[in-house]
C-alpha cells in the first residue's frame, strides 16, 4: 500500500512481489480507501448542461416508412 501510496507503478510492485501479472497487484488498489477518496476529491462537476434530443421532420418522416 505504501508503494502505491507514493506513486510507484504497479508493475514495478507486481515484480517486486513476485505476482505473474499486475492483475494480481490490483487488489491492493480495490482495497485502499484511501486513494480513492483522493481521486474522488479531484473530480469535477462537468459545466454542461443535458439536453434533449429532438428528432427533426426529415428523420420523423423516414421513420414513418420503415
Amino acid at each position: 500500500m505504501h508503494l502505491l501510496q507514493s506513486g510507484e507503478p504497479i508493475e514495478g510492485i507486481a515484480l517486486w512481489l513476485g505476482h505473474e501479472s499486475p492483475t494480481t497487484t490490483h487488489h491492493y488498489v480495490e482495497a485502499n480507501l484511501a486513494m480513492k477518496e483522493q481521486a474522488l476529491a479531484k473530480l469535477q462537476d462537468p459545466k454542461t448542461t443535458a439536453g434533449r434530443f429532438r428528432a427533426t421532420d426529415s428523420l420523423l418522416k423516414f421513420l414513418k416508412t420503415l
